[in-house]
């Protein structure tokens, strides 16, 4: 089982990092120094989507790409998977206004694990497959975290609560997966932690808090989601290597979730690995979410080639932590 095409979809609308530090600025009054967002995050700029562009409209255009490279309809489709810590909406599932506009029929649900969605997504649609319930799987997702950002804050407590919120930039991915003849997914492993759920998250829209703003908006503690992926990513990963006998020197690519660009620096001085099999987004495009891991998929995909090996590596909120080891066919 593989994946056999892969597209990206990004909004038009670009926003640099400082535009959008004036901007909460001047709404909250704030002496915020100059410069802080991006000398913090590393983040320059991100794309943002439109007043009346929704997380289905990434994944849709996305979806749109994939269906046009391999030549198919949507009707060619039996299973399409919208995997999004992003939706339109609480009810219907997003994945039947992405196949809506498709035009398809397939069996269609959301599968939704913050940052890891879409690492889920094609992790169940491998699965599926497998056990005989569908030939042919579009995984789609479309993310607009930056909807989460908090636009005035009330003082520096908030702040620090609110920053993880404004390294969100939007964007959307889509995959195709099905039986190949030779490579494949080879592996997949994950590990969870979920006594951490709280360490961050948009936690408004369902039965906690159905209703009011304030929990429409990113909060959590950066410090400690990184402790606990530092704590725990490494042992995964040495597991998969252990596992599967690969090494860094073994994969062509290596895509890792990309939060900020002190996140990836201490993860390859932790992990080791070698900086010119990353494909480093996190400057341009912020933290995408699920999507991130699609984006750089879709960008190295070019320069791949049969036999070639690629690491994705996933964190989210939860916290959950997953790898998937692909080879192209």
């Amino acid at each position: 089982m593989g994946i056999t095409q892969v597209a990206c979809c990004l909004p038009e609308r670009q926003v640099t990092t400082a535009d959008l530090q004036r901007r909460v600025t001047v709404a909250s009054g704030l002496p915020l120094p100059a410069g802080m967002f991006a000398q913090t995050t590393g983040i320059r700029t991100r794309r943002v989507a439109a007043d009346d562009e929704y997380a289905s409209d990434l994944a849709i255009g996305a979806g749109r790409l994939v269906l046009e490279q391999a030549g198919l309809d949507a009707l060619d489709i039996d299973l399409l998977l919208f995997a999004s810590a992003t939706r339109d909406m609480i009810e219907p599932a997003t994945a039947h206004v992405v196949q809506a506009a498709l035009g398809g029929r397939a069996h269609a649900l959301d599968v939704t694990n913050a940052c890891n969605s879409f690492l889920n997504g094609i992790d169940l649609a491998r699965s599926m497959i497998m056990a005989g319930r569908a030939r042919r799987a579009l995984v789609v997702t479309g993310e607009t975290p930056t909807r989460s950002m908090r636009p005035r804050l009330d003082g520096m407590a908030q702040a620090r609560r609110a920053f993880a919120g404004y390294t969100f930039g939007d964007a959307g991915a889509a995959v195709l997966v099905e039986p190949v003849a030779t490579g494949g997914i080879l592996d997949v492993d994950a590990e969870t932690h979920s006594q951490h759920w709280q360490a961050g998250g948009i936690f408004g829209g369902g039965s906690r808090h159905p209703r009011g703003d304030e929990h429409t908006y990113f909060t959590g503690d950066g410090h400690r989601l990184r402790g606990v992926f530092e704590k725990i990513g490494m042992g995964l990963v040495e597991r998969v290597h252990h596992r599967t006998g690969l090494t860094w020197d073994d994969y062509a690519r290596v895509l890792v979730h990309q939060v900020t660009m002190p996140y990836l620096q201490r993860f390859v001085e932790v992990a080791g690995v070698p900086v010119d099999k990353l494909e480093v987004t996190v400057p341009e495009l912020g933290n995408m979410a699920s999507a991130t891991l699609g984006v750089q998929l879709a960008r190295v995909r070019p320069m791949l080639r049969p036999g070639d090996r690629v690491l994705l590596l996933g964190l989210g909120g939860g916290v959950s932590l997953m790898t998937m080891v692909w080879e192209v066919s």
